[in-house]
């Protein structure tokens, strides 16, 4: 059996020993914690892959984009780690710098289980499942460490994104830019 804490999916193994923390996972689907069920996770992935497959240039099939599950959402991530901190009492160590800190830190671990591998292709096709559940669970804490900084800097993600989305679609205009991956000061007018 799977279980999720305030932080991560563990096989079993209770990060706490506190169940009030623990949410299990069932083969069919996963309590939340947010009333509803989802498809089983494994290594932050949906087992369960959607029936329908993207038809593009003439009928083609390309492959499918992967996707995220709808929840937990970010505000679901934010609330999350709040009380996980303040369980703990840890606000006092939770500051922005520290939290940067600590982000960059997860941002370096996750490199290293790319580095020495040259090129890795989409997927992850030549990694074993250890290696796949290591980067989820790295890639988890940097989340984790963005989401609370966000928090701790007042900054609204999902709408600091949208933002920023529309400068790049102002900076790097599909029609200017496709193909290319020159910084936006290289393209000339």
């Amino acid at each position: 059996m799977l279980y999720l804490n305030n932080t991560m999916a563990t096989n079993g193994n209770k990060a706490s020993g506190h169940p009030d923390e623990m949410l299990p996972v069932s083969s069919s689907g996963r309590s939340n914690g947010f009333g509803t069920s989802q498809p089983v996770l494994e290594n932050g992935a949906a087992t369960e892959s959607s029936s329908h497959s993207n038809m593009l240039n003439g009928g083609t099939a390309q492959p499918e984009r992967f996707t995220f599950s709808p929840q937990p959402t970010i505000e679901d991530i934010r609330r999350l780690q709040a009380e996980f901190t303040d369980e703990r009492d840890w606000n006092k160590f939770h500051q922005p710098r520290n939290l940067l800190l600590a982000m960059v830190g997860e941002v370096g671990e996750v490199a290293e289980l790319f580095q020495w591998r040259g090129e890795v292709a989409e997927g992850l096709p030549d990694w074993s499942e250890s290696e796949r559940e290591q980067l989820a669970q790295e890639l988890s804490d940097v989340l984790i460490y963005l989401v609370e900084l966000a928090e701790k800097c007042r900054v609204d993600l999902p709408q600091a994104v949208i933002r920023k989305m529309a400068l790049n679609r102002l900076k790097y205009p599909a029609s200017k830019v496709h193909g290319s991956a020159k910084k936006y000061t290289e393209y000339k007018d």
